[in-house]
C-alpha cells in the first residue's frame, strides 16, 4: 500500500469520498491512503452513512486529520474489516503515547468524548475509506475531544505519518501473509 502525507490543506466535505480520488488528484494508483489536516464539514446531501442522515447527524470539525484509503479487489466487508483495523491502529498509536482511548465499533473516544469519525463504502472499482480525528473540538456538533484541545499532541504530521506506515504495514503483512500457506 502506498501512502502520502501532504502538505496541502483540504477541507474535507465528504464529495472525496469517491473513486481515483487519489490517484486523479496525486498522481498515485492503485491500493493508497493519503493524510492530510483540514477543516471538516460533511453536510447531509454528502453523507456516505445513512444512519447519520436518518439521525439528521452532520459532521463538522473546526481541524482534522482526515486519512482517505481507496483498496481495490476487495469486497465491502473486507472494506470494512480494514477500516476497524485502521481505527485499531489509531487507538495503539495514540495509547503508546500514554492516552487511554476506548474503541465502540469504528469510533474512538477520549474521556468519554468523540474523537475520530469514519466510515467505509464500496464504489464500482473499490473500496473506500475515510477516517477523521479531530484536532481541535470547538464547534463539533456532538461532545468531542481533539488532538491539540484535549490530548495536547502537536506534532500531528508525525503522528499521521506513524498511523499510515503501521497501517501499510499490517496491510502489506496481511497480504504476504495470505501467500505463505498451503491448500488444506
Amino acid at each position: 500500500m502506498k501512502t502520502l502525507l501532504t502538505d496541502n490543506e483540504i477541507k474535507y466535505e465528504g464529495w472525496q469520498l469517491c473513486p481515483h480520488w487519489i490517484y486523479k488528484n496525486f498522481k498515485i494508483q492503485g491500493d493508497a491512503t493519503v493524510a492530510f489536516i483540514g477543516e471538516c464539514e460533511v453536510k447531509l446531501t454528502e453523507m456516505v452513512d445513512i444512519e447519520d442522515v436518518i439521525n439528521d447527524e452532520p459532521i463538522y470539525s473546526k481541524s482534522m486529520l482526515s486519512f482517505i484509503s481507496e483498496q481495490f479487489n476487495i469486497g465491502l466487508v473486507e472494506g470494512v474489516f480494514r477500516q476497524r483495523l485502521l481505527i485499531c491502529i489509531i487507538k495503539e498509536v495514540l495509547e503508546k503515547r500514554g492516552f487511554k482511548i476506548t474503541r465502540c465499533g469504528d469510533d474512538l473516544f477520549f474521556e468519554g468524548k468523540k474523537l475520530t469519525v469514519s466510515i467505509a463504502t464500496k464504489s464500482a472499482t473499490s473500496v473506500l475509506i475515510h477516517t477523521g480525528i479531530n484536532i481541535l473540538s470547538d464547534g463539533a456538533p456532538v461532545k468531542a475531544s481533539g488532538l491539540t484541545s484535549e490530548l495536547g499532541i502537536t506534532d500531528i504530521k508525525d503522528l499521521a505519518q506513524e498511523i499510515m506506515n503501521n497501517y501499510a504495514e499490517e496491510i502489506d503483512d496481511i497480504i504476504m501473509a495470505s501467500t505463505k500457506v498451503r491448500g488444506v
